[in-house]
């Protein structure tokens, strides 16, 4: 590695060790249900139809909300809205509105299949400011991904409704597998012709119903290949792509995010999951829960718990112990460790196998 991004790498961590001291909130995840429309073959939930837990009311929220805006100031707080699939709650306008007259800007992830026009008018008017669109491939890759057949043009509809419109933020993500990493420049070359400005590339992790399925593991060379498409795309800046925000690159930092790898889960991003319970980024699951809404005050959580996200140093074991990019990978993301804290695979490692 270059002198230069040696030192870029070490600013990094500065600043870093600057977010864990202050860990400012500044996005809220609320798995509002665990319900679905799809039937993912990557889905980390395990979502289904029905669902084991119920919705949470949005009523139940509202303290979460009242306890964040005594100390902070709810404008500078994004609240993702995530699933399962939030469209299938008939009240999403409802709990949006909670959210805009508190103040608080939201957005949501969304696979698209559920946006109608109506529907996206009605999001719209309640508040909605950002939308995040999974797009897994070019047709039958995109189905088969997302287990149900013909959901290629609702999702490439929804794009295009959100694009057209210019009223809101908006990405595409795409889960790259051994199907869909052939067809990435078919996507790029949709996706600009929709007019999308943002894609974020991201690879599976081996958790929930991805764990046993060897089609979406990328290889060691089909990784690195991925980093060459996503640095050749950002070079031609006709479309902005970027690998997802999980792990360290080595040689990759700076040429394939907008930032050098950091985790921000339990730094400046918290979570909500759908029984209560207080987490981090919303990969993350209850393993690493820090409290539960129903009997803890969400900021008191906040403020005074977290240390397994905020002091990384119990990761520095197993394959970590003796790694010499510790200091600025610190173990690679939280949602990377299983329930016992041992780490499910390495980003670098990966790389190195190519």
């Amino acid at each position: 590695m270059n002198l230069r991004r040696l030192i870029a790498l070490e600013v990094n961590r500065s600043v870093y060790s600057g977010l864990v001291k202050e860990h400012p909130l500044r996005t809220l995840f609320w798995e509002c249900t665990l319900r679905c429309n799809l039937s993912c073959r990557h889905c980390g939930s395990d979502c289904r139809s029905t669902a084991s837990v119920k919705d949470m009311p949005i009523s139940d929220m509202i303290p979460v909300l009242d306890s964040i805006a005594r100390e902070c100031n709810p404008h500078d707080v994004m609240i993702n809205v995530t699933g399962g699939e939030p469209l299938v709650r008939r009240d999403l306008e409802q709990c949006g509105k909670v959210f805009y007259d508190k103040g608080f800007p939201w957005g949501m992830v969304t696979n698209g299949a559920g946006l109608t026009p109506q529907r996206y008018r009605s999001l719209l008017e309640n508040g909605l400011r950002a939308v995040t669109v999974s797009l897994d491939g070019i047709g039958e890759t995109h189905d088969w991904m997302r287990g149900r057949k013909g959901i290629f043009p609702l999702a490439v509809s929804a794009i295009r409704m959100i694009a057209e419109s210019n009223m809101v933020e908006y990405d595409v993500v795409t889960c790259v597998n051994k199907r869909s990493i052939k067809q990435l420049p078919q996507i790029k070359e949709l996706l600009v012709s929709l007019g999308v400005k943002e894609w974020r590339l991201f690879t599976v992790f081996p958790v929930g119903r991805a764990a046993a399925d060897p089609e979406l593991k990328l290889s060691g060379e089909e990784f690195r290949s991925l980093m060459e498409f996503i640095k050749a795309t950002r070079k031609e800046g006709v479309i902005r792509a970027s690998y997802g925000c999980e792990g360290f690159l080595g040689d990759y930092e700076g040429d394939v995010r907008d930032n050098f790898y950091i985790c921000s889960a339990g730094v400046t991003i918290g979570s909500v999951l759908s029984d209560g319970s207080i987490g981090a980024c919303s990969s993350i699951r209850a393993d690493f829960s820090q409290g539960n809404i129903y009997k803890d005050d969400f900021m008191h959580v906040w403020n005074s718990r977290y240390q397994p996200y905020r002091d990384r140093s119990w990761m520095r074991k197993d394959e970590c112990a003796d790694c010499k990019w510790f200091r600025f990978c610190l173990g690679n993301g939280m949602h990377l460790r299983d329930a016992s804290g041992h780490l499910l695979f390495c980003h670098l490692h990966r790389l190195q196998e190519a």
